[in-house]
C-alpha cells in the first residue's frame, strides 16, 4: 500500500480507525479498516469469502472511496446508520405532524445521519389557525425548533448533525425564508435552499408578476425579477440560500413515475423523495493515471471500470447491512436502493494529464471519462439484476422512458429492459472533503484544486506547535518528478479559475450523473454583482440542477458589539490600580466548550472592599483562564490582563460581563444547558457573571436587566490581514478551514460540517 501523508493518517486516526469504547485501538493500520469494511459488506453475499477479497483490492490505494459513515461504522457493531444523510418525511400543516416529525430527525440524527426538509407545505405566518383562534407563526419558526433539536445531538462520531432546509420560489414567506440567516446566530446548522421552478424561471427573464400564495390563497404579487434580484444579492452578501431547479430535477428523474422531490440532503447532490437514503461512494480518479505528466499520460479504463463493479455491489449490500434510525427510510432505501457513486479526483487528475481546469480539452476529456463512468455503473447494476433482481419498484416501459434512461446507449437500454436494473439510481457527486483529505489529500470531487500548498499547526504531545506542509497530490507527484521547476500553465486553482470554467465543469460532469452535484463557484470578494447574477442565471441555461457559490466578505466575518446605557458606579473608580494582597479568596470553574477537544478553567479571585454604606463586601480583582488547547494562549492572557486591570481599579466592573456576554461568534455558537450561548467569550462571560452573583457583587435582577438592554450596534470585520481562502476552525482554532462543495472543511484536524 502506498504510504500517505501525516495529514491522511491523522484523518484515519481520528475519524475511521475503529477503536474500542476505552480507546484502544482495534484496526491497526489502514489496511485493516479496509478489511473491516469489506468483511461486513461481502456479508451480505452468498460467498462471502469470495467478495471479501474483491472489495478489499477495490478500496487499496485509495482507489474505490466509501463514504465516511461506511469507512466509521461498517463491522464495528455500533448502531449506526451508513448511510450520510436523508431527507425526511413531508411535514402535514398540523402541530401533531411538526412535532412527530422533529422526534424523527432527532432519531435519524443520532445515528449520524444528516437530514433535508421541505417546509414549504407549512402555512406562511399570520395565516389563521382554525379552531385556536389564534395566528401561524410560519414555517421559519419552525426551523428555529428544528436548529435547537441539531444542536442538541451529537452525531455517531465525532461530528455534527447537519441539515437543508428548503422552501418554494413562490411560498408567501419566501422573502424571509431568503434572509432568514443574516441574524446572527439563526439557523446556523442549516443550508438553505431556495426550490427555483422552470415557471419563475420565465418570469424572470420575461419581467413577469410572480404570485406568493399557499393552499389556493394568494397573499402578495410582485415582480419575479425583483424576487430573484433578493436571492441573488443575499447569496452575494451572505453565501446563502443556494438555488435548486426542483422542475428540472423532478424531470430528468428516473423515478419520476414513482415520487416527487422537494428536498435535497445537506449538500445537494442527493434529491430525494421522503424518507429518501442518500448512500455515497467516489472513485478515485487520481490513482488511475498511468504516465502521470507525460505525453502518454492516460485514465487506466480497465481498472476503471473494474472498480466500478466492486463498488456498485459493496454500496447495494450497503443496503442490507445499515441500521435504519426510522423504518420508512428502510422500506424507501430497499423498495428504490438508490445509491450515489461518484468521483473525486478529477481536478489532479486533469493536471497529472497536462489538461487546465476549465479549458476546452479538460471539458472534452471530463466527457469521455464520465460517459464511461455512467455506462459502467448502470451495466453493473444490470449485472446485480441479472443475479440478485432489479429494485421491487421496477417498471421498464416506465423507467426506460425517462429523460436521464433515454440518453444511454442503445445496447445498455436493451439490457435494462431485458434484465432490469438492481438500483434505480445509480450516480451522484458527493462533496469528498474529508474523504479526499484521508486519500494524501487529491483535489475533492469534481471542484478545482482549492490550495496547493498550505501550511498547518500541528499539536504536538508536549504542548508545542509544530509547523508541516501540506501539499496537493498532483502537486506533490510533480515535484517529485520535476524538482523545483516552474508549475505549467495548467496548475490552476479554485482562487484563480473564472466562475465560467467552474460552470463548464459542473455542466459536463451533469449530463452523466442521473441524481445531482455538489458544487461550489468560488468567486473573489471583489467580484461584480452584475456577473455573480449571470452566473445563476448561466448555471439554468447549461442544465445544471442547482448552483451553489461562495464569496468571501466582511459581512461573513463580524464581530458584534454592544453599547450599554451608563450605570451609576456602585464603588469609587480607582486612579491607580491597587496592590495585589499575598492571600485572596477565589473560586476555579470548569468550562467546556462543545468544540473544543480540553475543558477551560477560569478562576476569578475576590477582594473585601467598603460598599456606599460602607459595609465589605467581595468584589472581583483577578482573573486567570487556562486551558490545555495552546491556541487559545495568546488571547486568554491578553483577556486575563485586560480584565484584571478593569477589576483592580474598582468600580462599576459589571459591565465587563456585559460586553462578553455581547460577542457573537460569526460560525455559530453553540447549545449549553439548554441555552444559546453565541461565542466562547459569552460563554465565559457566563461564568463570571454567576461568580458575580452568588458573591453578592451583582444582583441577579440587575444581571437580568443588564442582558434585556443590551443592543446590537455595530459591525465590524474580523477578517484582518489573513489568507482569506482559510477561515478558522470552531474545533482546533487554526486557520485552516476551506469551504467547499457547500461544506466546511479543517486541513489542520479532520473536522467537518455540511452547514
Amino acid at each position: 500500500m502506498t504510504t500517505t501523508s501525516p495529514i491522511a493518517q491523522q484523518i484515519w486516526d481520528m475519524k475511521y480507525r475503529f477503536t474500542s469504547a476505552d480507546g484502544d485501538p482495534i484496526d491497526q493500520t489502514v489496511a485493516d479498516t479496509w478489511a473491516r469494511v469489506a468483511k461486513a459488506l461481502a456479508a451480505q453475499e452468498r460467498d462471502p469469502a469470495v467478495w471479501a477479497p474483491r472489495f478489499e483490492r477495490a478500496m487499496n490505494d485509495f482507489v474505490f472511496l466509501p463514504a465516511g459513515r461506511i469507512l466509521a461504522g461498517a463491522g464495528t457493531g455500533r448502531k449506526v446508520t451508513l448511510h450520510n444523510c436523508f431527507v425526511m418525511g413531508t411535514i402535514e400543516d398540523d402541530m401533531s405532524s411538526i412535532f412527530t416529525h422533529l422526534k424523527e430527525a432527532a432519531l435519524t440524527m443520532q445515528q449520524g445521519g444528516g437530514i433535508g426538509y421541505d417546509f414549504s407545505t407549512l402555512r406562511p405566518k399570520g395565516a389563521p389557525v382554525k379552531g385556536v383562534g389564534a395566528d401561524a407563526s410560519g414555517p421559519l419558526s419552525f426551523m428555529d425548533v428544528w436548529d435547537a433539536m441539531c444542536r442538541t445531538i451529537m452525531s455517531a462520531g465525532a461530528r455534527r448533525g447537519a441539515m437543508m432546509a428548503t422552501l418554494r420560489c413562490d411560498h408567501p414567506d419566501i422573502e424571509d425564508f431568503i434572509t432568514a440567516k443574516q441574524t446572527p446566530g439563526r439557523l446556523t446548522m442549516f443550508n438553505l435552499s431556495v426550490l427555483v421552478t422552470d415557471a419563475f424561471m420565465v418570469a424572470v427573464k420575461e419581467d413577469k408578476d410572480w404570485t406568493l400564495s399557499f393552499d389556493g390563497k394568494t397573499y402578495r404579487t410582485l415582480k419575479a425579477k425583483a424576487l430573484w434580484n433578493k436571492i441573488i444579492r443575499a447569496t452575494y452578501d451572505y453565501a446563502e440560500p443556494g438555488v435548486i431547479f426542483i422542475d428540472r430535477i423532478n424531470a430528468r428523474n428516473n423515478l419520476a413515475y414513482a415520487e416527487t422531490i422537494s428536498a435535497t440532503n445537506p449538500c445537494g447532490e442527493q434529491p430525494l423523495p421522503p424518507y429518501g437514503t442518500c448512500l455515497l461512494g467516489s472513485i478515485n480518479l487520481a490513482r488511475l493515471i498511468d504516465g502521470a505528466f507525460t505525453p502518454a499520460a492516460r485514465l487506466d479504463e480497465s481498472k476503471l471500470i473494474e472498480t466500478i463493479a466492486a463498488a456498485v455491489r459493496m454500496m447495494d449490500n450497503v443496503i442490507e447491512a445499515s441500521n435504519y434510525p426510522i423504518p420508512a427510510q428502510r422500506a424507501e432505501a430497499t423498495q428504490k436502493r438508490r445509491i450515489g457513486l461518484g468521483v473525486t479526483g478529477l481536478a489532479d487528475a486533469l493536471i497529472m494529464c497536462g489538461e487546465r481546469y476549465g479549458s476546452a480539452k479538460a471539458v472534452a476529456t471530463t466527457r469521455r471519462w464520465m460517459e464511461l463512468f455512467r455506462d459502467a455503473a448502470y451495466n453493473a447494476s444490470v449485472d446485480l439484476a441479472t443475479e440478485k433482481g432489479p429494485f421491487p419498484l421496477f417498471d421498464a416501459d416506465a423507467y426506460l422512458a425517462g429523460a436521464t434512461v433515454a440518453a444511454l446507449p442503445g445496447n445498455l437500454r436493451a439490457r435494462i429492459a431485458k434484465h432490469g436494473i438492481r438500483n434505480a439510481l445509480v450516480t451522484s457527486i458527493a462533496p469528498t472533503g474529508t474523504i479526499s483529505l484521508f486519500a494524501d489529500n487529491v483535489s475533492s470531487g469534481i471542484e478545482p484544486v482549492f490550495s496547493f500548498v498550505h501550511t498547518r499547526h500541528v499539536l504536538m504531545p508536549d504542548g508545542a506547535r509544530k509547523e508541516q506542509e501540506v501539499s496537493d497530490y498532483a502537486y506533490r507527484m510533480f515535484r517529485e518528478k520535476n524538482g523545483e521547476t516552474a508549475l505549467p500553465a495548467y496548475f490552476v486553482d479554485a482562487q484563480t479559475l473564472a466562475p465560467e470554467d467552474h460552470l463548464a465543469m459542473q455542466a459536463a460532469v451533469q449530463d452523466y450523473i442521473d441524481s445531482s452535484i455538489s458544487k461550489t463557484i468560488n468567486v473573489p470578494e471583489d467580484f461584480p454583482f452584475e456577473r455573480f447574477a449571470d452566473v445563476y442565471m448561466r448555471a439554468y441555461d447549461m442544465g445544471c440542477k442547482g448552483c451553489t457559490t461562495y464569496r468571501p466578505s466582511a459581512v461573513r466575518g463580524m464581530v458584534l458589539e454592544v453599547k450599554r446605557p451608563e450605570a451609576p458606579p456602585i464603588f469609587g473608580a480607582n486612579e491607580e490600580p491597587e496592590a495585589r494582597p499575598e492571600t485572596l479568596p477565589g473560586r476555579t470553574y470548569k468550562l467546556r466548550w462543545p468544540e473544543s477537544d480540553h475543558a477551560i478553567y477560569i478562576t476569578v479571585n475576590d477582594i473585601l472592599s467598603p460598599d456606599e454604606r460602607g459595609n465589605n463586601m467581595r468584589r472581583p480583582f483577578e482573573v486567570f483562564i487556562n486551558s490545555k488547547n495552546m491556541e487559545h494562549y495568546a488571547w486568554t492572557v491578553a483577556l486575563t490582563r485586560m480584565i484584571s486591570a478593569v477589576f483592580r481599579r474598582g468600580g462599576d466592573v459589571g459591565f465587563v460581563v456585559e460586553e462578553l456576554k455581547a460577542v457573537f461568534d460569526p460560525r455559530g455558537g453553540q447549545w449549553m444547558n439548554g441555552r444559546y450561548v453565541p461565542s466562547l467569550l459569552a460563554a465565559i462571560g457566563d461564568v463570571i457573571e454567576k461568580h458575580m452573583i452568588d458573591t453578592g457583587f451583582l444582583a441577579q435582577e440587575r444581571a437580568a436587566r443588564q442582558r434585556s438592554e443590551s443592543k446590537i450596534v455595530n459591525l465590524k470585520n474580523a477578517a484582518g490581514g489573513r489568507d482569506r481562502r482559510f477561515r478558522a476552525c470552531p474545533k482546533c482554532g487554526t486557520y485552516s478551514l476551506l469551504r467547499q462543495e457547500d461544506c466546511d472543511t479543517c486541513t489542520s484536524c479532520g473536522y467537518s460540517k455540511c452547514s
